[in-house]
């Protein structure tokens, strides 16, 4: 039967961590304990969705990042400094994950619901392994525990933008058919690791980091500023190939239906 299978989720700021704060704040202080060069919340967030080594990498690069480098030691930022940024980072973050671990918002009745559907729940994420294995049965223990999870060092070939995770979901869960997957993420190169590995690829303009408000903030803002955030947020996603955009995971059982529907008629992602 053509339909949907099986959803692979991301985690910090899909299912987790409204607004996907844990990874952007700890990079800010890895960069300031490592070299003492600061980083802005805005400029972190930009690499979102890379595994955390290839995030420090991109973050480096960035004109204004690079800029600051460049006048405190007269070069570029290395390989070995990577390497002391990550060393730096990995600590942080396995002590900080476990606080960001609630399930956003309509997370659990979104995946009772589809469970009740037969629908599969895979996840993937930017985190290391060493991070995943703290923060998966810390969200257990809040409501949220997928059927399999892979971490971005799982896999030699690497993580996102490739396919490799999103792929493993599929060998785990056993699904005949990437067709019959969604891919849902809150950032650019999940959205595109979807796309390299033929499924539907969903975003989350409002939950995540494109957004990039706590709940709190997001609870207080004005409609105008929500919808100015939102639009700017899924401009993103939709570059990035997204077939659909949604504010969060609770919109998923509406966009599975419509799927389901073109499926019906013989379309492929």
């Amino acid at each position: 039967m053509k339909r949907i299978n099986a959803v692979i989720l991301d985690w910090a700021g899909t299912t987790v961590d409204f607004g996907s704060f844990a990874p952007t704040q700890i990079f800010v202080e890895a960069f300031r304990r490592a070299f003492d060069v600061d980083v802005t919340l805005a400029e972190a967030r930009v690499p979102m969705g890379l595994g955390k080594w290839q995030h420090i990498e991109a973050l480096g690069k960035l004109p204004s990042v690079d800029a600051r480098w460049q006048a405190k030691f007269g070069r570029a930022m290395t390989a070995g400094d990577i390497d002391k940024i990550y060393a730096t980072f990995m600590p942080l973050q396995i002590a900080k994950v476990v606080d960001f671990a609630a399930p956003i918002d309509g997370v659990v009745d979104t995946i009772a619901t589809l469970r009740a559907q037969q629908i599969k729940i895979g996840s993937c994420s930017g985190y290391p392994r060493a991070v995943m294995e703290k923060l998966m049965p810390a969200a257990a223990a809040q409501g949220y525990a997928p059927d399999c999870w892979v971490a971005t060092d799982d896999l030699a070939p690497g993580g996102r933008p490739g396919p490799w995770m999103a792929l493993q979901n599929v060998i785990t869960l056993g699904i005949d058919d990437v067709a019959h997957c969604v891919k849902v993420d809150d950032a650019a190169p999940g959205i595109e690791e979807g796309i390299h590995a033929g499924m539907w690829s969903v975003g989350l303009a409002v939950s995540g980091n494109e957004f990039g408000a706590t709940w709190e903030e997001y609870q207080s803002m004005s409609p105008q500023e929500i919808a100015t955030r939102r639009e700017g947020a899924a401009a993103k996603l939709y570059a990035a190939g997204a077939h659909y955009v949604v504010d969060s995971l609770a919109a998923l059982p509406e966009v599975i239906a419509d799927i389901n529907a073109r499926l019906a008629k013989g379309e492929r992602p």
